[in-house]
């Protein structure tokens, strides 16, 4: 663009620019595309899809807060049969690169939700591992390093195409989780998903939420981000591809997760205020490299590791140890 190379290479995926539209933010991309063409996006990561079609949750299921939103949605979606014969033509016939979002229930759910979509046509698989694991209590696959890299197994066994699992920092130490995952075969790491946040309505005195407790996006995010690209970076010398997500809403918060060690980012609850705010972000990042003088995107990945870096990051964890 312009003189500047936005590329970025995925996995042996290359997509025109690094910049998405994340999970669960842009449906499957048909009411946008009225006015964001989709071809001009790195990518349209759709909706997490289960085997079977989900109405999702009882309303109020969105509540709004002061620097973000919270959301209960419960999966909806239409399941992966309609997915591939209505929605997965849509995106192809508009340009749109295809990230599928899969959200298993069991590790046999999640085998076969890849097995599917293995020579579908999409891209890349993106695993949603913050889904209520049925048979282990309901707890998320995701709190633990063993449950998230049993599925990143079994994902990567049915199917041929890159795998990023999607991990959540609703966790302890997030570098332990993303490393199993590695271990067990992810290509990659989309981080992060939302946070657990609650609202309360203090008129009617209860949870504006039915279900309580939603995933809290936006800017709010963005700093537990960032700091999460941070120290999976770190923890795994630069030797993962990382997509960095949570908070990005303009060039400058996609520029944090770049240069904290992300390859490529997501744009999610920015879009419901602005539907073409995946490509501001993609200008504002190529206009960022002519200022600068830096050639290639590639190139700005990580650069703040070694800005100090080592330094800020122990300075940080002494001053969280202080203010426990």
């Amino acid at each position: 663009m312009n003189g500047v190379d936005l590329t970025v290479q995925l996995a042996g995926l290359e997509l025109k620019n690094p910049v998405m539209v994340a999970s669960g933010t842009f449906g499957f991309g048909r009411e946008y595309a009225r006015a964001c063409p989709l071809r001009e996006l790195g990518a349209v990561v759709t909706k997490g899809l289960t085997e079977q079609p989900k109405a999702g949750n009882p309303g109020p299921r969105i509540a709004e807060t002061p620097a973000g939103m919270l959301n209960a949605i419960g999966l909806q979606n239409p399941g992966i049969d309609a997915f591939l014969a209505d929605e997965l033509p849509f995106l192809r016939a508009e340009g749109a690169t295809v990230i599928a979002n899969i959200a298993g229930h069991t590790l046999d759910e999640f085998g076969r939700l890849a097995e599917r979509l293995n020579r579908s046509g999409v891209a890349a698989l993106e695993v949603n591992v913050s889904c209520p694991n049925v048979d282990r209590g309901g707890m998320a696959f995701g709190a633990d390093p063993a449950a998230a890299a049993a599925v990143t197994r079994v994902v990567r066994q049915a199917s041929e195409l890159p795998v990023f699992v999607k991990l959540t920092p609703n966790v302890t130490d997030i570098a332990a989780v993303a490393r199993a995952c590695l271990a067990a075969g992810a290509h990659g790491l989309t981080l992060i998903n939302t946070l657990l946040g609650m609202v309360i309505d203090t008129t009617a005195q209860r949870p504006v939420l039915t279900r309580g407790v939603g995933g809290l996006s936006g800017p709010a995010i963005l700093p537990v981000a960032v700091r999460c690209v941070w120290e999976v970076h770190r923890a795994t010398g630069g030797a993962v591809q990382l997509i960095g997500c949570g908070g990005i809403s303009d060039a400058d918060s996609a520029l944090q997760h770049l240069l904290a060690g992300a390859t490529a980012v997501q744009v999610g609850s920015a879009t419901f205020v602005d539907p073409l705010t995946a490509l501001r972000v993609r200008d504002g990042i190529a206009d960022y490299l002519r200022r600068r003088g830096v050639a290639r995107l590639a190139d700005l990945v990580g650069r703040a590791q070694t800005a100090g870096g080592a330094n800020a990051a122990q300075q940080g964890s002494a001053s969280h140890d202080d203010d426990r």
